[in-house]
């Protein structure tokens, strides 16, 4: 998987990248890759499914955060525990892709 981090926008010449992930039923979905975060501690990725006949009929339309973890040498995406961390990187996910995705803002 290549891991960016730039805008979307600029990587249109090299086409979408995209990951399958398994959830904890063994139910695998794809998603493409919109974007990523390097801070100085983590690597974040922002997904959304992608256009499948399946994923549009159980889409709900969010943004997929998730974090980079390593783990025995291994990479893994798993989701943000902390809330303040998930409401820090999220914010930045949606003002840098706001003007390619429309969000709607969901109240607490």
């Amino acid at each position: 998987m290549s891991k960016q981090n730039n805008n979307p926008a600029e990587n249109e010449d090299y086409g979408n990248d995209f990951v399958t992930l398994v959830d904890e039923n063994g139910k695998e979905t794809e998603f493409e890759i919109v974007d990523s975060l390097v801070t100085e501690n983590n690597e974040y990725f922002a997904l959304i499914p992608t256009e499948t006949p399946e994923n549009l009929a159980n889409d709900d339309g969010e943004l997929v955060i998730l974090k980079v973890v390593e783990e025995n040498g291994e990479e893994f995406l798993e989701p943000i525990e902390d809330d303040d961390e998930f409401e820090e990187i999220s914010e930045i996910f949606i003002d840098r892709l706001e003007e390619l995705y429309d969000f709607n803002e969901q109240e607490s």
